[in-house]
């Protein structure tokens, strides 16, 4: 399907159910899916972060995360069908290895928090096989030998829960080299199905508001940062619904 450019981001307007067949059909031809997600933080932040927007830049299929681009692409006359959140797609992509005999490989969190990630992957999904698993507290010199470690272990499916940009830049230094069919960024989702982070109740979640039950969760650490880009992405909206933005081109000199 042609894609949808928004804020000089060209966007795939498919579903959950499209998005994990584009999945099984690449573990079958080993061919890599590197998949993105976008919200409303990353359309602001990539506007001056050359790291972060070539990153979506390079990913396969770049989805809407947040409900807010949803709304955005329809008032702006360039509907995505749905939102595909992160965090749904990796547990459909862990219900995928599961079914298909797949093995994944888990890459970020505390020591602590993967242990318990692995116990519960194991508990729900008892017939996908984790190919391997480290920490995301590493510095750069041990990039290298982790990302050996990665290829090493033949593993279908990469989830990375770290954060921006040590992910992109993870991904932008080793993820050639890898030889992973699907790989996915899926920050802090590993906290979320260890245990660690409540997810909001269905009804926040399809009203998109599920920004603010993490606001009132942790109100001290995101009021300013969700006040700084919710307004950021509101006045990018009106800017982009006068005169839409031209695409990103990836940029010569990366960092």
């Amino acid at each position: 399907m042609e894609r949808r450019l928004l804020f000089g981001l060209r966007l795939d307007p498919l579903r959950m159910d499209e998005v994990v067949e584009r999945c099984r059909l690449a573990l079958e031809t080993r061919s890599r899916v590197l998949v993105g997600v976008l919200n409303a933080a990353k359309v602001v932040n990539a506007r001056r972060d050359a790291l972060l927007r070539d990153s979506l830049l390079d990913c396969d299929l770049l989805l809407a995360d947040g409900q807010s681009i949803v709304w955005a692409s329809r008032l702006l006359g360039r509907p995505l069908p749905e939102r595909v959140a992160g965090i749904d797609l990796f547990e459909k992509l862990l219900e995928l290895a599961d079914r298909d005999d797949r093995s994944v490989y888990l890459l970020g969190a505390r020591p602590e928090i993967l242990a318990k990630l692995e116990a519960r992957i194991g508990e729900r999904f008892p017939r996908l096989r984790i190919a391997g698993s480290h920490h995301g507290y590493f510095d750069d010199t041990d990039a290298p030998a982790i990302a050996a470690g990665i290829r090493a272990s033949g593993a279908d499916m990469l989830f990375l829960g770290m954060v921006s940009p040590k992910k992109e830049i993870f991904l932008a230094t080793h993820g050639a080299s890898l030889d992973v069919p699907v790989l996915h960024g899926v920050g802090g989702s590993f906290d979320v199905l260890a245990g660690l982070t409540r997810r909001a109740p269905i009804l926040w979640q399809r009203t998109g508001m599920e920004w603010a039950y993490r606001l009132l969760q942790e109100p001290r650490r995101l009021l300013w940062r969700y006040l700084r880009a919710n307004t950021a992405f509101l006045a990018l909206t009106a800017r982009e619904f006068i005169r839409p933005a031209e695409a990103f081109v990836v940029t010569e000199n990366k960092r």
